[in-house]
């Protein structure tokens, strides 16, 4: 190959280094009503009273929206394809309001200032009711996050809005009680992870528009055009074909943008007023009404026989979706599914979850995506549970982990069809100097460095579920314009795509040019998320270059007089195979072609897969702790991963190292946290903590390669995977540094310390 396998420079890379105006507010028409959203102080309420004239008058104000004026049918702001799991328990303005921070009314204007003038002028009556914000007395409260009776799940997944039930389920697999009981070594343990924030750069934003023909076009920084497209249509209650979506370049998403947040607000104006308008979330914004991640608490039984193999898991999920189900029903399974695999040795397992409503922001996707807060549960439990033993936790891995070939426990019947996860975890441990340096070494008066390490395992997109698209056009000069309906949110797809492109078409990746998403001319495609792009879309490619090469030689053969299999194409010219010099070459063909043959070439091609292969790493941390003061400094990280054929040597290798430090940052630094009156404290980058360069120590990825059959070029995907281990293998090397267990995240020095001094008063 060419270009798969190869460093290749992004696509768009010297326009954005430039500050080429690429994304939304770039692009957004200079004649855009400014739209904001007045916020409930208040986390569970009801509106009994809400006087907007004074704020109507307000110079240059257009519209005030309140609950009166929005269609009455709830939706679900969950960018997922059908089947639709999260429930329809929106509307876009609601007399309830459920957290601090749920929209109120909607006003627009042509300044800024108009607009914060009048937001000050709205007079709002509440009748203010108590909230629930535990998790644990969620379940069954008399206080109802959704009291409403037109509450809907469309798929019946145990949810029930009278029991503030979002979801639950049990699946298991032989007798877990029965097996564990017969174990020499069991462990049981709960482990906690906090929500946490996205946090990308480009915040959400959307600007609206109406066309001449009467058609609401919807220019959004999203990952999910075309789910855009009909979340829109249901919220505002019109046909989703007045409705068109572009996606411009996305400064981020990391999943906060596979939920539909700032959209519906800016559509909703211009649809009432005709007027383009536009919202751009503060960072405030985007720290308190926004979709991070799940909340989660996972109860841990593991059970070995004496010689060490794990026999039994027991996993329960209680996740929190907060105000609204957007996403709470699919991310829980990945808690259990994405983790009880990884040791296929299991004679049975067992997997339950409640996923509650309680009166915070609503949860959403991140990066991960529920695997990330199961990892951290199971790793650390298999860690305690080789402490149990007097186990190297290596030993312990490399005597449980799934291999090749083997049938994956709770992962839907798949096999591991190709896995090197094995050779991970060899090489993880020799990058870090395992033997030299497990579980310490003392580097000073009062400090000492330890090591931890975690295995992980995703997916490669929802098998059986998720489509992706291409479309192929042959164009005159003989280039190639690839239309493509995912969103690259900086990942670099649109240039990975490419590579498959130029390699399959046999041409110069110059010679591709990639078109962006715009639901009215882009092929369907379910959107940038669940790991799916590469592995997905790729195969879409590849299908797509296969009937391409198929039509040219059909095309030319027929004007040369021969049969398709009479002829070759090489990617520049067209021959006959008996007679090398009896060809024509591509432009040669396209000039044929558009003089009046009338068969231009242009190929669409869909994929789906029935399985989801998934990529698999392993992750070893190096820390150093200071035992005076607790203060815990990354010095090392290391990952070796297996995401099949790596396609971008640079891309892939950037997406492993971002994804690390995001766990890091997870492990050790981010905490939302709320007062008791549900009100967000981290409304900013001073009290909300994400790793500069400065935190993150060294980082080295390598890669183990494994060939996936399903996939493109042997593919599967890395974009999720790499931000699992740092959890659990960060908060083993804490362990094997200071003795002191945590199992809630964040690990703070503060805790550290704590811990030390109430060790030594023991």
């Amino acid at each position: 190959m060419k270009y798969v396998n190869q460093p290749v420079r992004k696509t768009d890379a010297m326009s954005l280094v430039t500050g080429k105006p690429v994304y939304t507010d770039d692009l957004a028409p200079r004649d855009c009503l400014i739209v904001k959203i007045l916020r409930s102080p208040h986390a569970n309420a009801w509106v009994e009273d809400i006087k907007t004239g004074t704020a109507e008058k307000v110079a240059g104000i257009a519209c005030i929206l309140t609950y009166k004026d929005v269609p009455q049918k709830r939706f679900t702001l969950a960018g997922q394809t059908a089947p639709e799991m999260s429930p329809d328990d929106r509307l876009i303005l609601d007399r309830h309001v459920r957290f601090v921070g749920d929209a109120v009314a909607i006003v627009a204007g042509e300044t800024e200032e108009a607009v914060d003038k009048a937001l000050k002028r709205i007079r709002v009556d509440y009748r203010v009711e108590t909230p629930v914000l535990d998790i644990h007395k969620a379940k069954d409260n008399p206080i109802l996050v959704h009291p409403e009776d037109d509450w809907k799940l469309k798929i019946p997944l145990g949810g029930d809005n009278k029991r503030n039930l979002c979801a639950s389920a049990v699946e298991e697999h032989g007798n877990v009680d029965e097996v564990l009981a017969k174990c020499k070594y069991t462990v049981e343990r709960t482990y906690h992870t906090r929500a946490n924030q996205q946090t990308m750069m480009e915040t959400f934003r959307t600007a609206c528009y109406m066309d001449h023909f009467g058609r609401l076009i919807v220019l959004s920084s999203t990952q999910i055009p075309f789910h855009v497209r009909r979340i829109v249509g249901r919220a505002l209650d019109i046909p989703a074909s007045k409705v068109r979506v572009i996606k411009p370049r996305i400064g981020g998403g990391f999943g906060a943008k596979q939920s539909v947040v700032s959209e519906v607000y800016p559509a909703l104006v211009t649809w009432k007023t005709g007027k383009p308008a536009k919202m751009i979330f503060t960072r405030e914004e985007s720290m308190i009404a926004s979709s991070p991640r799940h909340e989660m608490e996972v109860h841990v039984r593991l059970g070995a026989d004496k010689d060490g193999i794990i026999q039994g898991i027991d996993v329960y999920t209680l996740s929190n979706t907060g105000a609204f189900g957007e996403h709470g029903p699919t991310t829980v399974g990945l808690s259990g599914h994405k983790s009880i695999p990884l040791y296929g040795k299991a004679k049975a397992f067992r997997f339950a979850y409640d996923v509650v409503y309680t009166n915070v922001m609503s949860a959403g996707a991140y990066r991960g995506y529920g695997a990330t807060q199961g990892l951290f549960a199971v790793e650390s439990a298999v860690n305690e549970l080789a402490e149990k033993m007097n186990m190297d936790p290596v030993t312990l891995r490399e005597k449980n982990m799934v291999r090749q070939g083997q049938v994956m426990p709770a992962y839907y019947g798949e096999t591991a069809e190709s896995c090197t996860l094995d050779r991970c975890v060899e090489r993880a441990k020799e990058m870090i100097g395992w033997d030299e340096k497990y579980p310490y070494v003392k580097t000073g008066p009062h400090t000492v460095r330890s090591v931890g390490m975690a295995m992980a395992m995703q997916g490669s997109g929802i098998g059986g579920v998720d489509v992706g698209s291409v479309q192929l056009k042959l164009n005159d000069d003989g280039f190639y314009t690839l239309m493509i309906g995912c969103s690259d949110m900086g990942t670099g797809c649109d240039t990975i795509l490419a590579q498959m492109a130029a390699d399959g078409l046999g041409c110069e990746f110059e010679d591709i040019i990639v078109r962006g998403v715009d639901t009215d001319q882009s092929p369907y495609d379910s959107g940038s998320y669940a790991s799916s792009t590469t592995y997905v879309t790729g195969m879409a490619v590849v299908k797509a270059c296969e009937s391409m090469r198929k039509r040219i030689c059909e095309e030319a053969a027929a004007i040369m007089g021969l049969k398709e299999n009479e002829v070759e194409f090489d990617g520049e010219t067209i021959s006959e195979n008996d007679n090398p010099e009896h060809n024509m070459t591509l432009p040669d063909l396209i000039t044929s072609l558009q003089a009046g043959n009338g068969h231009i070439i242009e190929v669409t091609e869909s994929h789906t897969s029935p399985v989801s292969p998934p990529p698999f790493m392993a992750g070893a941390a190096e820390i150093e702790v200071d035992l005076e003061t607790g203060k815990i400094t990354p010095i090392n990280y290391v990952a070796a991963v297996d995401c099949g054929t790596v396609i971008n040597t640079n891309l892939a290798r950037i997406q492993a190292e971002g994804g690390l430090v995001q766990g890091l940052g997870m492990t050790l630094y981010e905490d939302m946290q709320y007062t008791k009156a549900g009100k967000m404290k981290n409304r900013n980058f001073m009290s909300y903590k994400i790793p500069t360069r400065l935190d993150m120590g060294n980082i080295k990825v390598e890669f183990e390669s494994s060939y996936e059959e399903t996939g493109p070029f042997g593919a599967k995907s890395i974009g999720e995977i790499v931000i699992n281990t740092p959890a659990p293998a960060i908060a083993d090397a804490v362990y094997n540094a200071t003795g002191l267990r945590f199992r809630t995240l964040p690990i703070t020095a503060e805790q550290v310390l704590m811990g030390l001094l109430d060790k030594e008063e023991a």
